[in-house]
């Protein structure tokens, strides 16, 4: 499935977190059983220039070494989304914020 640049959207979990997107339609998802599957995944869609949306599980993202996850966080595309867990809404905000250059809640 791709967003209207048409662009991908990507998820990286294992297979029980997968199993609703796949039914939604998404093709490009990830199964991860262990942590180093989940640097390897991350680093697939990383280098991936028709990714634009990665789907990831919080507990999952947090496990991620440092390296990776300043580089995910200091990077416009593609757009991390964490479920479940710390995510809120702020960190959402902060996303939109960061990609569009304008802050639509003030």
């Amino acid at each position: 499935m791709s967003d209207e640049r048409g662009y991908k959207i990507a998820v990286i979990g294992d297979p029980e977190f997968t199993l609703g997107f796949r039914l939604a339609g998404i093709r490009d998802i990830l199964d991860v059983e262990d942590e180093r599957a989940v640097e390897a995944a991350v680093r697939n869609v990383l280098g991936n220039t028709d990714v634009g949306i990665v789907v990831i599980p919080h507990d999952l993202f947090i496990k991620l070494p440092a390296g990776i996850k300043r580089e995910i966080e200091e990077r416009v595309e593609p757009t991390f989304v964490k479920v479940g867990g710390e995510m809120g809404i702020e960190e959402l905000k902060e996303k939109i914020r960061r990609a569009i250059g304008v802050d639509l809640w003030k």
